[in-house]
């Protein structure tokens, strides 16, 4: 009776907090809008309060465990596992660890950028109709598209790594009934209400958190003396070959370029603020829970990146026979191409390989299970800002956007281009076309928080009384533009050394660079957009709304995503003893 009791009074005392959390952000809102009824509004922002009017139909039904799990699933797939072992071959272990450790730190300041702003607007679609509302609309435009092609051409991607990894078993089975599969089933986890689509992801993302430490236990206990051998290897493979390979040339030049050939591939696998803030619009109290998600955003960038370049430098060295065959061939599934699989082949390992395969599995089809949401809520925001057909603003009863799923559904199809051989190179060149997508991405929020942090201070806005607030700024933000900046420049150098020109690689490293602006200055010429000036920018936007709701929300406040599992698992005496 009493442990019911205090678990009264402790979800009382939740409730209090958020509602006084609420009725704190109508105090900044009210600030806000004072100083804003006292100037004069050009065209521009009346055209922008316009479009504000539409109102998402999406439902808030994602709890902060799912939340947590799926902003997970987004982030991890195939590079993290595999991949990463083209980063090891080419720049040696300390230059893989140093490429991501560099990435990293950018990330993090992309988060600590996103994570103020989603935290305190988390509308749908929220980093792409950021960059409509504060600085343009035409940057908005490009930020939905940029942002859902890369989404939905990464699906077929994951599809076809599926496909090849199911050959480490056997290399009888259809692939086009691999890909029929995975298609059916992307459809009917998304179809359904959003809640459905967050339990899958949540157990879905559970196996690559146990896949992590299945293979980081691995390579502890194996350097350690634990396994066949009973050779205590340790760092062994970092003294001999060494730290650092030598990449497209000799000496330091080399091992330069090796290092900046893992930032590439760090570059593409090292994601994260982005996956949060699309989560914004369907977040059970959303304040509370995406600010819990974007903090712990830091721990998962040294969780699975960073330990994972470790692990992998430890447990094989980047000049191992099979991994190099395996990259410069192509031959094999991904499975044997994975580092962590040809260190257990060749330690005598025979059971674990066939676990780690398992488990890889479902942790590329969540990739894809996450592509498939991010991208149809991508063209779902740009429906709501007047920047796709109307008809994509269509939702279910259950708050689906059926319309916009539709349509994303058409990319995994593309996956059957891999079924056939003399095919396969449209699909690999459609993926690689959208490469430099990511980093796109980066830039824009990078250009976004800038735009904000300079509105904040010419209407008035006290940061430090914001639901979050970033540190460093603005500074950290520039730092984070100015890297993604020369990422975006430098990707694609290689081609031009000396006797390195391919057209193909300047396309596919240069491509959506060029018809970034192109698609920016296309809807600005065509639309007369004009920039957001630092007073027009409406920092209310869709405040009241969410107040609102946060204000009346009746359901139980979680204390935590760890409390949140342990009430799936009914662990009430443990659960009451943890709050």
């Amino acid at each position: 009776m009493s442990s019911f009791k205090e678990a009264s009074i402790s979800a009382d005392t939740e409730k209090g907090t958020a509602t006084k959390t609420a009725s704190e952000n109508s105090s900044l809102r009210a600030g806000i809008v004072e100083h804003r009824e006292n100037d004069n509004n050009n065209d521009n922002n009346n055209n922008s309060e316009a479009a504000t009017e539409k109102h998402s139909n999406l439902k808030r039904n994602l709890g902060n465990r799912q939340i947590q799990l799926i902003a997970i699933g987004g982030s991890i797939g195939t590079a993290t596992f595999v991949t990463i072992g083209a980063g090891l071959a080419q720049a040696g272990p300390a230059g893989l660890l140093l490429a991501y450790l560099v990435q990293c730190c950018f990330v993090a300041l992309a988060n600590n950028s996103m994570a103020e702003m989603a935290v305190l607007m988390p509308v749908s679609s929220a980093f792409i109709r950021m960059a409509g509302h504060w600085v343009d609309p035409a940057l908005g435009f490009l930020a939905g598209w940029n942002f859902f092609f890369y989404e939905a051409v990464n699906i077929p991607f994951e599809i076809s790594a599926i496909t090849v990894v199911l050959g480490f078993w056997r290399d009888d089975i259809p692939p086009a009934a691999v890909v029929a599969v995975c298609i059916v089933l992307y459809f009917t986890v998304n179809v359904f209400a959003v809640q459905w689509f967050g339990e899958s992801e949540f157990w879905l993302a559970t196996g690559k958190i146990f896949l992590t430490v299945i293979l980081f236990c691995f390579t502890f206990i194996t350097m350690v003396g634990g396994n066949p051998q009973h050779d205590a290897y340790g760092f062994r493979y970092w003294r001999s070959p060494g730290p650092f390979a030598e990449y497209l040339a000799t000496g330091n030049l080399g091992r330069f370029q090796g290092f900046l050939s893992a930032l590439w591939s760090a570059v593409f696998t090292i994601v994260g603020p982005e996956y949060v803030s699309m989560l914004a619009g369907e977040a059970i109290l959303p304040r509370r829970n995406l600010k819990s998600a974007f903090r712990a955003t830091y721990g998962r960038l040294i969780f699975f990146f960073l330990l994972s370049a470790i692990c992998v430098s430890i447990v094989i060295p980047y000049n191992d026979p099979a991994l190099v065959d395996a990259l410069s061939s192509g031959k094999g599934s991904a499975a044997t191409a994975s580092p962590y699989v040809i260190a257990m082949e060749n330690m005598g390992i025979h059971v674990l390989p066939h676990i780690t395969t398992a488990l890889l599995i479902t942790s590329i089809f969540s990739a894809g299970n996450a592509y498939t949401y991010y991208a149809s809520r991508s063209l779902y925001g740009l429906a709501l800002e007047g920047q796709a057909p109307a008809l994509l603003a269509t939702c279910t009863a259950s708050g689906v956007p059926i319309c916009c799923l539709l349509v994303t559904m058409i990319f995994p199809c593309l996956a059957f281009l891999n079924v056939s051989s003399s095919t396969a190179d449209v699909l690999t060149w459609l993926i690689n076309l959208v490469t430099s997508s990511g980093i796109i991405n980066y830039t824009i929020i990078s250009v976004t928080y800038l735009f904000f942090y300079r509105a904040t201070r010419f209407q008035g806005l006290d940061r430090k009384q914001l639901p979050y607030y970033g540190y460093g700024q603005p500074y950290a933000t520039i730092a984070a533009l100015l890297y993604f900046l020369a990422v975006l420049g430098a990707n694609g150098y290689a081609i031009f050394l000396p006797g390195n020109w391919d057209v193909k690689g300047l396309f596919t490293h240069y491509t959506m660079i060029f018809l970034s602006p192109v698609l920016y200055l296309g809807w600005k010429i065509i639309h007369k957009t004009r920039i957001i000036t630092a007073d027009q920018a409406d920092l209310v936007w869709e405040s009241t709304a969410i107040d609102e709701y946060e204000q009346s929300y009746e359901g139980e406040i979680s204390r935590g995503s760890w409390w949140e599992i342990l009430n799936i698992f009914r662990c009430r005496g443990l659960r009451n003893r943890v709050s």
